[in-house]
């Protein structure tokens, strides 16, 4: 009798999390419908992209000017080009809810959660990139973690995106140097403080695994953080300092913050000063504004006819991005009339608390889960050696002092540092006119880095040593070049 009861409960234990009912909208808003507002839920054929119920169309939040929502236009800023993302092949059937987050004062925090019916007991929570929406995962991280059964949640960081401005508005920033539109980003007007990223990445793990608990009957066995450039940062924030509902993550590209330098108000000035002689120059690389822009950390311009990689990133990144960072965080700097070039971190410490807000979210080393950082070598966004690298600089400085960088056991959590040859911040640069074919996708190898930490954490798996990943390879666990890439950029 007691043999059967033991056979009994051992069939139960090793049951299929499928095995349980449907998760439905009626048990998930019951549990966590208090804690949202304007709340979407449907039950979905197919929770995949394919499925086109499953990214709203951009601006289609009633009340919102153009462009402060945008979740289709997001969903491709960190994926590669068509026919190279994440392929799909089945349906997954599940729920899905979209919905803003209720506590937040200033009504703009959105939450997504998506539970797949046949469920592998396991929850992703994914950052958003730059001023994306909880739809910015959706083709990189979401279809592929799905696919595997696992629960899917997201958030926006608290922020909507942007509005169009005009230059007499003072929180406006021009797009780009030679183009005479003005934004006005969600994120600089008052309320909006960079810290919030942290709390709403936290926010939303915390939802998502009580939305998991009242659909599947449990909470889930293990919680992972994803997340791309600022969804990077999140992850970082997420181990350092929520142990207790994330037991790993994935940063891929994350944005190091810092006080001292380096970080992205010391970076960006120098290329964005010297970019416009370097183009006087005809591109040339032994130019001295080629030189100083190097000097200043970044990757070497890839040329091919007129095209200039760095030109992408000139009218695309550099300056918009200085701007809104800088509006943020030193307000009171006059962005066009001192210059967005001119802009030096070191002087404003005299005359801003600039350096304050930086310290009030940045990243520690401090991780208290295994994390994986993976960045390419050609990011000329978030130049490898003052982002990435910095912060594995940062987490090996925090791991000597006792207490610090330590689990729960007292053993230093696993952290690697992957960068990808010839990786790049933006995955279509690779394919999309003017095209660099010289670049390497990331999204593949942040998808085997996130297989990787769950065998870690769930198997005890040794992670494959910190390494440079070379053209058309993979991670390895005897890689051929070990550490860090000898060359940023390899022809």
């Amino acid at each position: 009798m007691h043999q059967t009861i033991r056979f009994a409960v051992l069939l139960l234990l090793l049951a299929p999390f499928s095995a349980h009912a449907a998760p439905t909208c009626a048990d998930v808003i019951k549990a966590i419908g208090r804690s949202l507002a304007d709340v979407k839920c449907f039950a979905s054929a197919d929770l995949t992209t394919n499925n086109p119920q499953t990214t709203p169309a951009d601006n289609s939040l009633p009340g919102l000017p153009p462009f402060a929502f945008t979740p289709s236009t997001d969903r491709t800023v960190i994926a590669p080009s068509a026919g190279k993302r994440t392929p799909i092949t089945r349906t997954i059937p599940g729920v899905q809810i979209n919905a803003r987050i209720a506590s937040d004062p200033q009504g703009q925090a959105r939450f997504l959660l998506r539970l797949p019916n046949d469920w592998n007991g396991r929850l992703v929570v994914a950052g958003a990139s730059g001023t994306r929406s909880e739809f910015n995962g959706d083709f990189a991280w979401s279809d592929y973690v799905v696919q595997k059964g696992y629960a899917y949640a997201s958030q926006n960081k608290g922020v909507l995106n942007l509005q169009l401005s005009a230059a007499a508005d003072p929180l406006a920033c021009r797009l780009a140097p030679t183009v005479p539109v003005f934004v006005h980003f969600y994120d600089n007007d008052a309320g909006q403080d960079f810290t919030r990223w942290a709390e709403f990445m936290i926010k939303a793990a915390e939802l998502a695994r009580e939305g998991v608990r009242a659909g599947y009957g449990h909470h889930p066995r293990f919680t992972y953080a994803v997340g791309t450039s600022n969804g990077g940062y999140q992850v970082r924030r997420a181990v350092e300092t929520a142990p207790e509902l994330f037991d790993g993550g994935v940063d891929w590209e994350g944005t190091f913050v810092d006080e001292h330098a380096p970080n992205l108000l010391t970076d960006l000035p120098p290329a964005i000063l010297n970019f416009p002689d370097y183009a006087a120059s005809g591109l040339s690389p032994a130019s001295t504004a080629a030189k100083n822009i190097q000097a200043a950390g970044y990757p070497p311009d890839i040329v091919i006819g007129a095209a200039s990689l760095w030109g992408r990133y000139n009218g695309q990144f550099w300056e918009v991005t200085q701007c809104q960072w800088q509006k943020r965080l030193d307000p009171a700097y006059d962005t066009y009339g001192s210059g967005t070039g001119t802009y030096n971190y070191v002087s404003r410490l005299s005359f801003s608390d600039v350096s304050a807000q930086l310290a009030a979210f940045a990243t520690t080393g401090r991780i208290q889960r295994p994390l994986v950082t993976l960045a390419g070598t050609m990011d000329a966004l978030l130049p490898i050696d003052h982002h990435a690298r910095a912060y594995a600089r940062k987490v090996a400085a925090a791991s000597k002092h006792k207490g610090h960088g330590h689990g729960d056991d007292g053993h230093r959590p696993a952290y690697r540092l992957y960068e990808v040859q010839n990786g790049n911040h933006i995955e279509t640069y690779q394919d999309t006119p003017p095209a660099f074919p010289q670049l390497e996708l990331l999204e593949p190898h942040a998808q085997r880095a996130f297989d990787l930490i769950v065998e870690q954490v769930e198997h005890g798996a040794t992670l494959p040593p910190d390494q440079c990943v070379l053209r058309g390879g993979t991670i390895a666990d005897a890689p051929a070049q070990p550490g860090h890439c000898a060359s940023l950029f390899v022809p």
